[in-house]
């Protein structure tokens, strides 16, 4: 939402600068996306009036205007198509100083333009820095007093305030809501627009009926006779409207607008002569078309909140009004719409047909309940002012039921300091939900009753309070603590090894961890171990994955096939994992760790060694293994027979007499079936005998 800070300073003013409010309200959630001056920086430019205004008589696209100043008149050559006698602009005399577009500035000086002197220049709104329009000069009000300082005139001393609001604060998307944020930061009052009701001079009224409580509890309405569509918006509105980012239409569209942004209400305005019977609040009915102001026409679904007559659906509740019944410049009557929608019953609907409205988005973050008798008068009273008429009693349909209900929250001393870490005072802690708007009662000790206002529809649990209470105090102003903990210092067996050093040793020596699957084929695990039969899966994969291993060793030789069949010589890998031995009707699950080597002793280099890895290579890897509990001299090497290993080159590694792995030459037969290259070797130990030290 973008705001005019001299706006804001109207309800509120702050003892700080304009970056101080955006710092302010960033740090309160409140994200500021960017400041923007409301004009560029000049000096010297005044409000000046055309006398007249004539053919260049050297020149079809130039005049020749006499301009006053209100005290001299000037002749100044201008090539604007608008440049009329009698309007007023904006004049920057000789001497003046205005922005150049390399962001310098540059001095109006004395000129001759086709042989005729121009003493200064009628300037367009983007040659200000006001705006990019360059399509002629500015069009001052008539009204506008001649000679004055158009920086004052249109208080261009002004900052345009963009902030990006998260969907919970729908109550800041207006100036009263921001005026209310700042005023509670900075513990100023707040100069709220004072509404008084409007006494009506006619008895008309509309009839409102409500035929969907839920999705809309309160509809009012007013009849206002006699409007002149003619009258102008004043020039402070159109000013207000243009620095919110909203452009001015007609002054009953403007007065709308102003208020939804003054107050956050939406309104509408129907011509009244257009409507028939009555208003109706109800679902739209299957296929039901409208045509939208903007020209277009949907196809409503029986989802959709509409607002009808007698006869047709004149506007989609909350989110766009229809063309066939809005106010043109022939109107004479008008009802005024101010009505409450479920947040629930709007979320989304815009989206659904592609659009997406300043109503909408209010609506859908949800409206102020109470707020809309004071929106209705507020509205009127601007619109008495400035297009006249005669205005009828407000028409009210609510359902009572339907409407929302204020929250009460409990909020406890404790919980306060337990989330803030420190110890807030319990008056300042009074003092920052009073300024928030909020009614405090205490309660028991160490308690309050909190009853929320009814613009704060996001607070509705304890949490939410203790935000707002870190919110308003400033999260940069709550103390920092360092934490504290009592720190016991573990005991440390260093006999003991970790699976993660047995991986780094390894990785150390060159080799490479890997994963192989546990399911294998059940001919292959025969091959690598005959003294147990492999568990066979009730459900196999495929036929390479039907039984489950016994080794490792199967997985390591299939990955060593697998890099030697890409051109891969020299293979060390290893894994940790289990291997399953069937024990009578049990499945023994046995973590082991397990390696293989093949090819040179040293990857390839100009100066590396081409002799191939031995028996008694993988020996010095897996005694570095057994080394790593401190007990390597509990571990020996015994000469034995192993189905998958070389007859002569194959040992138990036995630990204190019982074996605990194998390691050896993979057996030639082996070799030879798999289609293998080279001696291959490979061990597997149990993995606690390692860990356990």
């Amino acid at each position: 939402m973008k705001f005019s800070e001299k706006w804001l300073r109207e309800l509120v003013n702050p003892a700080t600068d304009t970056q101080g409010i955006a710092d302010q309200i960033t740090m309160a959630g409140l994200e500021v996306d960017e400041v923007l001056p409301v004009a560029g920086q000049f000096s010297g430019v005044v409000v000046g009036e055309i006398l007249s205004a004539e053919r260049h008589p050297n020149a079809d696209k130039l005049q020749v205007c006499q301009v006053s100043d209100g005290s001299e008149q000037f002749q100044v050559v201008c090539g604007a198509p608008n440049a009329r006698a009698g309007l007023k602009t904006a004049f920057a005399k000789v001497g003046a100083v205005l922005s150049a577009p390399d962001g310098g500035d540059f001095k109006i000086k004395k000129a001759k333009l086709r042989q005729i002197e121009s003493f200064g220049m009628l300037c367009a709104d983007d040659e200000l820095g006001i705006s990019d329009d360059h399509g002629g000069i500015m069009e001052l009000a008539a009204n506008a007093p001649v000679g004055a300082d158009l920086r004052d005139f249109l208080q261009l001393d002004d900052f345009v305030i963009d902030v990006d609001l998260t969907p919970n604060r729908g109550d800041c998307l207006s100036i009263a809501g921001l005026a209310r944020e700042v005023g509670v930061l900075n513990k100023a009052a707040v100069s709220y627009v004072d509404v008084e009701p409007v006494t009506p001079t006619i008895d008309d009224t509309f009839p409102i009926t409500l035929e969907d409580s839920e999705g809309c509890p309160r509809y009012q309405g007013r009849v206002i006779r006699n409007v002149n569509m003619s009258a102008e918006t004043p020039q402070w509105m159109v000013q207000k409207l243009q620095r919110c980012g909203v452009r001015s239409i007609d002054p009953v569209v403007d007065v709308t607008n102003y208020v939804l942004l003054e107050l956050g209400q939406p309104l509408h305005a129907f011509d009244l002569a257009k409507l028939s019977g009555g208003i109706v609040v109800r679902k739209a009915k299957p296929a039901e078309k409208l045509v939208l102001l903007d020209g277009n026409e949907v196809e409503l679904n029986d989802k959709t909140l509409i607002i009808a007559d007698a006869e047709k659906a004149v506007a989609m509740a909350g989110i766009f009004g229809g063309a066939e019944t809005g106010v043109t410049e022939d109107t004479k009557d008008i009802f005024l719409e101010c009505a409450y929608f479920n947040p629930i019953t709007i979320a989304g609907r815009a989206r659904s047909y592609g659009l997406h409205t300043d109503a909408s988005h209010r609506y859908e973050r949800g409206v102020d309940w109470q707020l809309q008798g004071r929106a209705t008068e507020r509205a009127t009273q601007l619109l008495l002012d400035i297009v006249g008429g005669e205005a009828g009693p407000v028409a009210e349909a609510v359902a009572e039921d339907s409407l929302p209900t204020a929250s009460t929250v409990t909020l406890r001393q404790s919980k306060v300091n337990q989330v803030l870490a420190f110890a807030m005072p319990a008056d300042e802690i009074e003092e920052i939900l009073t300024r928030l708007g909020m009614i405090v009662e205490q309660g028991a000790e160490g308690e309050w009753t909190v009853q929320v206002p009814s613009y704060r529809f996001d607070i509705s649990i304890e949490i939410d309070l203790i935000e707002e209470l870190a919110r308003v105090y400033g999260y940069n102003n709550l103390p920092v603590k360092v934490p504290t903990a009592e720190l016991n210092m573990i005991a440390h067996d260093e006999s003991k090894v970790t699976l993660k050093s047995v991986r780094n040793q390894l990785v150390g020596r060159g080799y490479q961890e890997a994963i192989t699957y546990s399911f294998i084929e059940k001919g292959l695990a025969a091959q690598f171990d005959d003294k147990h039969e492999a568990k066979a899966l009730a459900n196999p994969i495929s036929a390479e994955m039907a039984v489950m291993r016994t080794s490792i060793w199967p997985g390591l030789v299939k990955a060593l096939q697998y890099n030697q069949n890409r051109q891969q010589p020299r293979v060390r890998l290893f894994e940790t994992g289990q291997r399953f031995l069937p024990e009578g009707d049990e499945l023994i699950q046995e973590n082991v760790v397990a390696g293989l080597v093949c090819g040179p002793r040293q990857a390839e280099g100009w100066s590396a060694d081409t002799a191939v890895v031995d028996f008694y290579d993988l020996k010095s890897d897996v005694e570095t293994l057994l080394e790593l509990g401190g007990c390597a001299e509990q571990f020996s090497f015994v000469s034995e027979r192993h189905v998958a290993l070389h007859p002569g080159q194959s040992a138990a590694i036995q630990r204190n007499g019982k074996t605990v792995g194998y390691m050896g030459a993979l057996h030639p037969e082996l070799v030879k079936s798999l289609g293998l290259t080279g001696p291959v070797f490979l061990f597997e130990i149990v993995q606690a005998v390692l860990l356990d030290g």
